[in-house]
C-alpha cells in the first residue's frame, strides 16, 4: 500500500478533518448542523462586568458552565462534555496551564483554541463544536467566543468544579472555617518589598562607586606607564649622547653634543620625581578598586537575599488550599501549587461518609474572611441548598485539627483560599506544581481512565515513519498503515 504524504503537523490535521467531513457529508446535513451549532454558541450570557473569576462550575447534567467572582455568577454558557465511555470526570480541579493556540497531542493534532488545562493527562476547557449533547473525548468544549472571553479573564489556579448535577456556591459561617488573626503576611510582604528597593539602590550606588574607582585607577596606571616611557626614552637619549661625545670628531661637535646631553639629563631629573609621585598615587587607587568591587559584591548579595525574601513573602500571600480526606484521615496544605504541610487529622465516625465540599474564601475585611460552600452531591442523592448547608456544617463539626496547624493555616488564609473536605483520597492527577485534584469515585471517569498510561509510552517524531490503524477497517481492524 502506498504511504500517505503529509507536509506539516497542523496541515496534516486539517487534511484529515477535511477528509472525514467529506465522507460524512452524505449522511448528515451540514447546513442544519451549522445552524444548530451557531444557536448553541450564541446561548452564552453575562450578568454584569465581572471581577477576577474565583471558580467555574460545570454541570454535567445540564451541560452548562457558570463562572463566579466574589459577588456571584458573571457568565454562563452551554458545554459539551465527554461522551459515553470517555466521560468527563466529576470532581475538583484547577487551571494548570493556558494556551491560546493549542493542538492535541492525543487526538490527531486536533485544534483546541483557548485551552485551559485541568489535568496533565489531558482534560481541559477549550473552544469546540457543541452538538447539544456530550460528544468530546473527555474535555469540556465551550462556545468559541465564550472560550476566548473566558481565557482573557482567568489566571492559573482558578478552581474548576465539575459536578454531576446543578450546584452553586452558598454563603456559610462556621467556627471551623479559618479566620486570620492578623494581617502579618501582607505587612511582611510590604516590608520585604521595601528592603528590595533599598538593597537595589545600595547595589546601584556600590556599582557606580566601583566603576568610578576603576576609571580613576585606569587613569593612574596610564600616567605611570606614560611617565615610565618618557623616562626610558630620556635614558636612551642620554646613553646615545655619551657614546657620541666619545666619538666626536671635533671640539665643536663635542661641545654641541654635551649641551644636548645636559638638556636630556635635566629632563630625566624632572621625570624621576614625577614617576615616583605617579606610582605613589596609583597604589591607593588600586586599593580603592579592590574595596569598591568587594562592596559592590556584598551589596549585590544583600540584594539577591532581599529579593529571595520578598519572593517568599509574596508567595506567602498566595491563596492556600487545604484538603482533608476522610479515607486517608490526613490533612494536606498547598500554597502556590507547592506542598507546605501534611498531617494526620481526626474525623469522628470515620467509617461513615462525610460528603465532598469545597469551601472558598471569597472576601476579606480586616481579619474576617467571608466563605462560600459548594456541595458535590450525586444526582441520585438529591439535595437542596438548605440540606447541603446543614450537611456541610455537620462535616466541619466532625473534623478535629491540631491548634498549631490551625494557626499555621490561618496566618496564610486570603481570598481564593479553599478548604476541600471529601470521602475521597487525592487523585493520582495531583502532582508536582498542581493544586489538589479530587475525583468522585461514584461517577464515570472514562475520559480520565483513557488518558492514564497503562503501557509504555512511545516518542512521536515527525522524521520517522508513523503508523495508523483505520477505525473503518472492519475485519481488517488490526491492520496498521504506514504514513
Amino acid at each position: 500500500m502506498n504511504p500517505f504524504v503529509f507536509i506539516r503537523k497542523h496541515k496534516q490535521a486539517r487534511f484529515r478533518v477535511a477528509t472525514t467531513f467529506a465522507s460524512l457529508a452524505v449522511l448528515i446535513s451540514t447546513s442544519d448542523l451549522g445552524h444548530a451549532a451557531k444557536a448553541r454558541n450564541d446561548q452564552s450570557v453575562a450578568t454584569r462586568p465581572g471581577g477576577e473569576p474565583i471558580m467555574a462550575i460545570v454541570s454535567l447534567r445540564d451541560q452548562q458552565i457558570t463562572i463566579y467572582d466574589d459577588k456571584g455568577w458573571t457568565m454562563r454558557a452551554p458545554v459539551s462534555s465527554g461522551q459515553k465511555g470517555r466521560e468527563t470526570p466529576a470532581g475538583i480541579f484547577t487551571v494548570l496551564q493556558k494556551n491560546a493556540e493549542h493542538y492535541s497531542n492525543l487526538y490527531d493534532d486536533a485544534f483546541m483554541p483557548h485551552m485551559q488545562r485541568l489535568t496533565w493527562s489531558g482534560i481541559a476547557l477549550h473552544g469546540g463544536p457543541l452538538p447539544g449533547y456530550p460528544a468530546s473525548h473527555g474535555c469540556i468544549r465551550l462556545p468559541y467566543s465564550f472560550a476566548e472571553r473566558l481565557f482573557g479573564t482567568t489566571k492559573i489556579g482558578m478552581r474548576v468544579i465539575v459536578a454531576p448535577g446543578g450546584v452553586g456556591p452558598v454563603a456559610i459561617e462556621h467556627p471551623a472555617l479559618f479566620q486570620p488573626k492578623t494581617d502579618h503576611a501582607a505587612a511582611a510582604a510590604a516590608a520585604a518589598a521595601t528592603k528590595v528597593e533599598e538593597a537595589t539602590a545600595k547595589t546601584d550606588q556600590a556599582r557606580l562607586a566601583a566603576v568610578t574607582a576603576n576609571r580613576e585607577s585606569t587613569l593612574a596606571i596610564a600616567t605611570v606607564r606614560k611617565t615610565e616611557a618618557l623616562k626610558l626614552r630620556a635614558e636612551a637619549e642620554l646613553a646615545a649622547a655619551e657614546r657620541a661625545i666619545a666619538s666626536a670628531s671635533s671640539p665643536e661637535a663635542k661641545e654641541r653634543i654635551e649641551s644636548a646631553k645636559e638638556k636630556v639629563a635635566t629632563r630625566l631629573g624632572e621625570l624621576e620625581p614625577l614617576l615616583a609621585a605617579a606610582k605613589s598615587d596609583l597604589q591607593p587607587k588600586a586599593d580603592a578598586v579592590t574595596a569598591a568591587r568587594e562592596a559592590a559584591t556584598a551589596a549585590d548579595r544583600e540584594r539577591v537575599a532581599a529579593t529571595e525574601a520578598a519572593r517568599k513573602a509574596k508567595r506567602d500571600l498566595e491563596p492556600v488550599s487545604v484538603f482533608i480526606s476522610r479515607k486517608n484521615q490526613r490533612l494536606y496544605v498547598r500554597q502556590a501549587r507547592e506542598p507546605i504541610l501534611e498531617i494526620p487529622v481526626t474525623v469522628r465516625d470515620a467509617d461513615r461518609p462525610i460528603g465532598t465540599y469545597v469551601f472558598t474564601a471569597i472576601e476579606r475585611s480586616g481579619t474576617h474572611v467571608r466563605w462560600s460552600m459548594v456541595s458535590l452531591v450525586n444526582e441520585k442523592d438529591g439535595g437542596s441548598a438548605v440540606s447541603d448547608l446543614d450537611s456541610a456544617k455537620s462535616a466541619l463539626d466532625r473534623i478535629t485539627i491540631p491548634q498549631e496547624s490551625l494557626d499555621f493555616i490561618a496566618e496564610r488564609v486570603s481570598p481564593r483560599s479553599a478548604l476541600i473536605i471529601s470521602d475521597e483520597p487525592l487523585s493520582p492527577e495531583t502532582g508536582a506544581s498542581t493544586e489538589f485534584v479530587v475525583t468522585l469515585s461514584g461517577e464515570p471517569q472514562g475520559g480520565l481512565k483513557q488518558r492514564r498510561r497503562s503501557s509504555p509510552t512511545y516518542e512521536v517524531r515527525y522524521d520517522r515513519p508513523r503508523y495508523w490503524r483505520s477505525p473503518f477497517a472492519g475485519q481488517y481492524s488490526n491492520q496498521w498503515f504506514r504514513f
